[in-house]
């Protein structure tokens, strides 16, 4: 081989792998730089999508946060639910299966819920992965689950924007369903933030995974009180001072509007 053609196959081999390295770069999950966005680490599976990001722990199959801002003009959406639940296509290792809920007596409980993600069709039909997925009670996730993704979405149009971080309490020992054996939580909370003037304030919620008939209030706690809990920084880019006057707060009322009353 001449070295002229030497040289033009090394060119075209560099180039179409210049190509090819790009292509996997734009793949990637771009994590923004947001107040929503919790702590976390390069060890951590951080994927991003329309709607909502996560970080993924591979040892229970579960998303330990679903991050993303909830805005009025979102909540006013008008894509109706698929229904379609499947595997995220980003996660391509330790993944979950519609097999690992199939008689399993629980729900795939959304952690991003599909109601606030109406405002857009693939928005929309990724808030079914399974990633954005964890069992749930049955009575749970159609109960007091539901009632605080409303209310949830009732401070939303309120304050105009919020930040929410949603998931379960990942801990040792719990039990297990399905073939990728994925973890049940024995909790879940809500970790919410409006920081917009003139009433910036924050608060979080704690629920057992199991029928209640309690009032909302009785699951508000602290950011820091859930950040114990949880072992997650939660709203890390806040200045110091204010992260640590926020993180103390669990007024209810403070987010109450007349629709909530």
């Amino acid at each position: 081989m001449s070295t002229k053609n030497s040289f033009i196959r090394i060119a075209v081999l560099s180039l179409f792998g210049f190509f090819l390295f790009v292509g996997f770069q734009s793949q990637q999950p771009k994590i923004p730089n947001s107040l929503e966005i919790p702590a976390h680490t390069s060890n951590e599976t951080l994927i991003c999508h329309t709607g909502y990001c996560l970080s993924y722990d591979e040892n229970y199959k579960l998303a330990k946060w679903v991050a993303y801002e909830l805005t009025l003009a979102e909540t006013e959406g008008e894509i109706g639910r698929n229904d379609k639940f499947k595997p995220d296509p980003l996660i391509t290792h330790n993944s979950v299966s519609l097999e690992d809920y199939k008689k399993s007596g629980f729900d795939r409980g959304h952690l991003a819920p599909a109601a606030d993600m109406k405002w857009s069709v693939q928005a929309m039909q990724e808030s079914f992965y399974l990633s954005n997925m964890c069992p749930q009670d049955k009575s749970f996730n159609r109960g007091i689950w539901k009632k605080l993704e409303e209310e949830v979405r009732e401070y939303a149009k309120h304050n105009k924007q919020i930040k929410v971080v949603t998931g379960p309490i990942l801990q040792e020992g719990l039990p297990v369903l399905g073939p990728n054996r994925v973890s049940i939580p024995r909790y879940f909370y809500k970790a919410l933030l409006d920081y917009s003037q003139p009433s910036i304030k924050a608060i979080a919620f704690v629920m057992k995974n199991e029928h209640s008939e309690l009032p909302l209030s009785h699951f508000v706690v602290s950011i820091d009180s859930l950040e114990k809990l949880s072992g997650i920084d939660f709203f890390p880019l806040l200045p110091d001072e204010e992260e640590n006057k926020l993180e103390k707060e669990k007024c209810y009322a403070c987010w109450q509007t007349d629709k909530n009353h």
